[in-house]
């Protein structure tokens, strides 16, 4: 069955203060995940957690190269991936105990989803957190 969206996860996931694990995210100005923790950071208070492979620290946040170094909860893991690759990334947030899982615009893995969704973990797929939250008026 396909993944659907749920506005009040979405709302929620926005609205309520949490540490965002950032994969993907590194110190390149030309990917969007860059100016979408910014965004998550200074505009909806957000604390974000870098996860690249270089573990760069952006945005004065200590960088990981994987999700199981970061020390305690993660709530949101938001997942700048390509969709070939996101699947690992949904496996070791459910490994991790993350509450959420985050597929950026374009990042579709419906056997992901549905294994996230299994192990009582949030979904939102294929959407932009900065998009969503303006559409909210967040």
């Amino acid at each position: 069955m396909a993944h659907i969206n749920d506005p009040a996860v979405i709302r929620r996931l926005l609205s309520t203060p949490g540490r965002w694990a950032v994969v993907g995210l590194s110190h390149n100005p030309l990917r969007p995940a860059v100016d979408v923790a910014l965004f998550l950071q200074q505009q909806l208070g957000q604390e974000i957690i870098p996860v690249s492979l270089k573990g760069d620290s952006v945005h004065g946040a200590q960088g990981y190269t994987e999700l199981a170094q970061v020390p305690g909860m993660i709530d949101v893991v938001d997942c700048f991936v390509n969709s070939h690759k996101v699947g690992a990334v949904v496996d070791q947030a459910i490994a991790v105990g993350a509450r959420a899982v985050w597929l950026q615009l374009g990042v579709i893995d419906q056997a992901a989803a549905q294994r996230a969704a299994e192990a009582g973990l949030d979904v939102v797929m294929d959407a932009c957190p900065k998009i969503e939250a303006a559409a909210l008026n967040l």
